[in-house]
Parts: C-alpha cells; sequence; structure tokens
C-alpha cells in the first residue's frame, strides 16, 4: 500500500470518527422534498432547568410525539430532541397556517407567562443545524434558538411567538452523475436527449426572525394544517401582538424562504462559531500562554541554577570550596534517609492519584466522556496500585486500592447527582433522569468500569516495582519548624494553574448557562495542555521547596499544591453565578448550579493533583539518584 493510500485511509476514518462524533451527515434533498425539522428541550438562562418542548400549548405533529436522539449522555445534560409539526418543502417557498389552540386555561396562561419571564427558547433544528435567530430581519445574530415570547415593560401582559419566518439558505447543484454525460450525443435509450438533471441541493443555514401576530381567529378557524396563508411582516405595535391571556386562541403560523448560498456544507457551521468575538478569545489566551511561558521559563531556570550548584557539589566539584568554608550539607541534602518514607493515609492518596490519571484521560463529550473513563480505568488502576506497591513495599491489598478508584469519583458524583435529579424531578425538568438511565449507568459502571480497573491493578501487581535511590532511615527526622505554615504556600500556589483555566472557564460557562456556541477547541486544547504543563512545575517547585527547609513531607503538599486549583474553579463558578447570572431564579436553580460547579471542581481537584504528584514524585526520585550522598 503506497503513502497516499494509506494517507487516503486515515483521512477517511478520522473523517468518519468526527461525523460520527458530531452527528453531522451530509444530505442532499431534491426539490419538493418533504423536510422536518427537530425541537430539544426548552431551556433558559433564568433558571438552568431545561423544560419538553411540549409542555406548553405547542402543537402535536402529525402521528404524535418521536424521540429522534436518544443516548445516554443526551438524557444526562437534559437534551429531548424530539418531532416536531415544522415541514419544509425543498425549494417551495410559502406561509403556511399550522395550528389554533383552544381557549386558554388558567393554568396555561400561568405557565406560559412563568416561562416567557422566566426567558425561555425553543431550539430547533433542520438538517442537524441549529436555528439562528435575527431580531426582526436585521442581520446581527442574536444566537441559536428563539424565545417563546416577551414580556411587557411597564404592564403584566406578555405576548408570545406565534409566527415565524423561516430562511433555509441552501448550497445547490446539479446531478454530478448527470453532468458528466454529453445530452448532445444521441443516447441510447436510457436517457433521453435533452434532459434536464435534478435540481439537488444540501441545507447550509437554518434562520428565523420570530414574530408575535394578533391572527382573525374567524379567518383561522377555517383553514387545516399547512393550508397556505398570505405572507405578513412582523408588527410592532403591542395593538397587533398576540397576548396572553385566559380564553384567548392562539394561532401558530410560518413562512418559508429557500435562498441560493455559496457558503460550503463543511463550512456550514462557521456562522456558529463566529457568534462570539473570536479574536478576543485568541488574543486572550495567546497573551495567557505567553505570561505563563515567560513566567514558568523564569522559575524554571532560578531552579535549574540551583539544583546544578547543589549537585555539583554533592557529586565533588564543589569538594574543595566546601572544605576551605567548612560548608555543612544542608537542605534536601540532609533528606536522603526521609525523603521516601511513607506518607499518611498512604491508600487514599494512591487511590486520588489513580482516579485522578483516569479523569485526565477522560474526553469532552458527554457519552464518549463516560464510556473513554470507564475504559481509561484501566490506566487509573495501574497507575493506583503500582503507586500502593511502591509505598508499602508488597501487593497486599491492591484489589482494596482498584475497588476505591472504581467508586471514587462515580460515587461523588452519583450521590451529588441523585440530590440534583430529585430537584430537577420536582421542577418537571426534563433533565431529570428516569430510574431506566440509572440503571444503564450502574450497568456501564460495573460491568465495564470495574473489571477494566481491576484489570489495570493486576497488571501493576505484575510489574517490576519501582526502587527508591536511597534507604529510608527506621526514625524520622524533625521537620524545623517554620514562620509561615507551609500548608498556606500550597493553597495559594493554585492560583497559578488557574490563570491557564479561567479565560476558557468563562466561555465555557457562557456557552452551557448563557446558550452562547462553543467551538473554540483548538484554543480548549491549548489551554489543557498549558495547565498540564503548569500544574506539574507548581507542584515541582513547590516539592522542591519543601525539601529545601528539610521538610520531607512533600507527598500529599505535591498533589495539594496543583489541586488547589480546583479551590480557585469553584470560587470563580460562585462569582459567575451572583454577578453574570444573578443569582438565577430560584432556589432549584441555584442548587442545580452549584451542585454541578461542586462536581466540576472535585474533578479538577483529582485531575489536576495527579498531575503535580506525579511530576513531584518523578522529580524527587531524579533529585536523589543523580547526587551521592
Amino acid at each position: 500500500m503506497t503513502s497516499s493510500a494509506i494517507k487516503n485511509l486515515v483521512f477517511s476514518a478520522l473523517s468518519s470518527i468526527w461525523f460520527t462524533l458530531a452527528r453531522s451527515y451530509m444530505h442532499t434533498y431534491a426539490g419538493n422534498d418533504l423536510i422536518f425539522s427537530q425541537v430539544n428541550s426548552l431551556t433558559s438562562i433564568e433558571t438552568l432547568l431545561p423544560l419538553s418542548y411540549y409542555s406548553l400549548p405547542y402543537c402535536i405533529p402529525m402521528g404524535g410525539i418521536r424521540e429522534c436522539v436518544s443516548n445516554v449522555g443526551a438524557t444526562l445534560v437534559g437534551d429531548q430532541i424530539i418531532n416536531s409539526p415544522y415541514r419544509f418543502q425543498g425549494y417551495v417557498n410559502e406561509s403556511v397556517y399550522l395550528y389554533t389552540t383552544g381557549p386558554l386555561s388558567a393554568h396555561e396562561v400561568r405557565i406560559l407567562k412563568q416561562q416567557i419571564r422566566n426567558m425561555y427558547q425553543v431550539n430547533m433544528m433542520l438538517d442537524g443545524l441549529p436555528v439562528i435567530n435575527y431580531a426582526y430581519g436585521r442581520f446581527n445574530i442574536q444566537g441559536t434558538g428563539f424565545p417563546i415570547g416577551y414580556a411587557a415593560w411597564n404592564s403584566d401582559d406578555v405576548y408570545i411567538i406565534n409566527h415565524l419566518k423561516f430562511r433555509v439558505l441552501v448550497n445547490e447543484h446539479r446531478n454530478r452523475i448527470f453532468d458528466t454525460m454529453d445530452f448532445d450525443v444521441p443516447s441510447n435509450g436510457t436517457v433521453a436527449k435533452g434532459y434536464e438533471p435534478p435540481l439537488l441541493f444540501e441545507i447550509v443555514g437554518f434562520r428565523v426572525v420570530p414574530c408575535s401576530v394578533k391572527h382573525d381567529q374567524e379567518n383561522m378557524r377555517k383553514l387545516k394544517m399547512f393550508d397556505k396563508i398570505d405572507s405578513m411582516e412582523c408588527p410592532l405595535e403591542l395593538e397587533t401582538l398576540q397576548v396572553v391571556r385566559e380564553n384567548e386562541r392562539i394561532s401558530f403560523t410560518y413562512e418559508v424562504q429557500f435562498l441560493k448560498s455559496d457558503i460550503q456544507w463543511q463550512s456550514r457551521w462557521d456562522t456558529y462559531s463566529e457568534q462570539g468575538d473570536s479574536r478576543v478569545h485568541w488574543f486572550s489566551v495567546l497573551n495567557s500562554l505567553i505570561t505563563i511561558l515567560l513566567l514558568t521559563s523564569i522559575v524554571i531556570a532560578i531552579l535549574l541554577k540551583m539544583i546544578s550548584r547543589e549537585l555539583a557539589k554533592c557529586q565533588g566539584i564543589g569538594k574543595q570550596a566546601e572544605a576551605d568554608t567548612d560548608e555543612e550539607p544542608s537542605g534536601w541534602k540532609l533528606l536522603a534517609g526521609d525523603a521516601f518514607r511513607e506518607p499518611n493515609h498512604s491508600k487514599l492518596l494512591s487511590v486520588l492519584v489513580g482516579t485522578g490519571v483516569q479523569i485526565t484521560l477522560t474526553g469532552m463529550i458527554l457519552t464518549m466522556m463516560m464510556t473513554s473513563y470507564c475504559f481509561s480505568g484501566i490506566v487509573g488502576g495501574y497507575i493506583g496500585v503500582r503507586l500502593w506497591r511502591t509505598l508499602k513495599g508488597s501487593t497486599d491489598g491492591w484489589k482494596s486500592v482498584s475497588g476505591s478508584i472504581t467508586f471514587l469519583f462515580p460515587g461523588i458524583v452519583l450521590s451529588i447527582h441523585t440530590v440534583l435529579n430529585l430537584v430537577m424531578w420536582v421542577s418537571h425538568s426534563t433533565a431529570a433522569i428516569s430510574i431506566s438511565i440509572y440503571g444503564t449507568v450502574l450497568s456501564l459502571w460495573f460491568c465495564t468500569s470495574a473489571p477494566v480497573t481491576l484489570l489495570g491493578g493486576f497488571l501493576a501487581t505484575q510489574a517490576e516495582a519501582i526502587q527508591y535511590p536511597v534507604k529510608t532511615n527506621h526514625i524520622p527526622r524533625e521537620i524545623t519548624a517554620r514562620t509561615l505554615p507551609s500548608w498556606l504556600l500550597v493553597l495559594s500556589v493554585g492560583m497559578i494553574p488557574f490563570c491557564t483555566l479561567f479565560i476558557e472557564l468563562f466561555f465555557f460557562l457562557s456557552s452551557i448557562c448563557l446558550g452562547r456556541f462553543y467551538s473554540m477547541s483548538g484554543t480548549l486544547c491549548l489551554c489543557l495542555l498549558s495547565l498540564v504543563i503548569v500544574c506539574a512545575e507548581t507542584s515541582l517547585i513547590v516539592s522542591y521547596r519543601n525539601l529545601q527547609a528539610e521538610d520531607w513531607k512533600w507527598w500529599w503538599k505535591s498533589f495539594c499544591a496543583s489541586g488547589s486549583a480546583s479551590i480557585y474553579v469553584f470560587m470563580y463558578c460562585i462569582n459567575y453565578l451572583v454577578f453574570d447570572l444573578n443569582g438565577l431564579s430560584g432556589p432549584p436553580s441555584v442548587t442545580v448550579y452549584v451542585g454541578y460547579s461542586l462536581i466540576v471542581a472535585i474533578g479538577t481537584l483529582l485531575s489536576t493533583g495527579s498531575i503535580g504528584f506525579l511530576a513531584s514524585f518523578y522529580f524527587v526520585n531524579f533529585l536523589f539518584s543523580s547526587t551521592e550522598i
């Protein structure tokens, strides 16, 4: 197989994986094809509690409600992608009557008013593209989705969105098979001379102008679903908007306009990535990276200079100078017999490090995240048991360590989510999961994660044990007292890794809580790579400083030095809640937000802590193995 063929094969495989993960497949349509849109759960930046689309008095499709996309990951985040009655006929511009409600009951009016004031929005999709909301035809992107209604400024009235003006952007082409044929040449009868190939197109854009229109109910009563009506403009006067009142009937209509576009199918997502100011995003990330790299270079230069001087003295290069000044060994050289003394709670440390490595290897897509977390248990189990074996000097208890790695983080997440699920269930949110989904998650946990983690632990028992470069004394050395507690430094240095994370954290929270589209995967990768490097270096510096102060209890401090970034992550999430989300709307929303923030903080603690500990462990091992003490 040639190198070109191999490249093509790899490219095809990667493309297939990408489009599978993104659930984005190219569909080619012909004129008059019927295309139905889909709707996701109603979402709100005020409550963060997704609701079912049909919890409001919207039109139910012919044939009933069907779930279009169903997987554990989508269910856990509250996605409920279902069919809708909105029909689009390929390349046919039309204005259509959809449906008229019965007289609104007091309960329906109360629910509508409540959800409109809570700023719930409809999330509609066509051919996998989320709809983009343009304000009354002005080409200023407002974001994906559109509101279910508007509240009046100086009264108790609310107005519902009941007329949608859709614009579908298409990239058209003739049938590519017939394009290669010469229609002027006499045919064999299969294709007639002068045959016009069918017009095909792909959907490359989906836009909407939401309107509130008070329809004439006398005219609406005469219409059936999908009957044609006259086109209309969005009214601006309050008297012409559809108010939500008891016993009021609401008619829903929509318009469709197909527009030619030069946008290629592969580039149709570019519009969504441009919703935020990507230049500011990249500039902020680049500025943060340059600052971090500059500070890191200075610290590493100082650290290497200090270590090289100490190593030179220990290896005899500076022995004459030491003899002349009668200098006694000091700092970390005095800890050769204590640096590898087993720390307190060594089993817990092994479990935390193994779990942290497992979290670090986990991906970003939720369904993919659950699967990768389960299968990366082999690495987590291996690291945790190998560390335990190194600390204890034997393999006794390795099954307990593997089991603890299996249950630690998932157990914490399951406990917190159970409480949050009860809150969401009481609030009738689509994010509340059923008992069957819990069963699926537990099955994945016990049948996949547990055996894989035990396998990793078993492989660690068969691997060659890590040997310390020096022997440990029987009597521990007394630690010199300090003016300031060493833990004060450990907790404060967590700000350094957090500085590499907070910019992306802001954009990530904004995409989740404020409905902004997040697509800057390149900056996210750079941010995570910087985080790994800075966590390792921060913990390494703290460990070296402790050794210089003749403190041999560096084990837990190396874990907490980088892991303390989780404290600042949680504090930032609370700050975002108070100042950007204005406390949300109601205790259920705040409880859900704080609960998920706590899960993120715990995951950050385990991931960053394990990175810092492993870096410090191998650094201390290298330090003492490179000296002659």
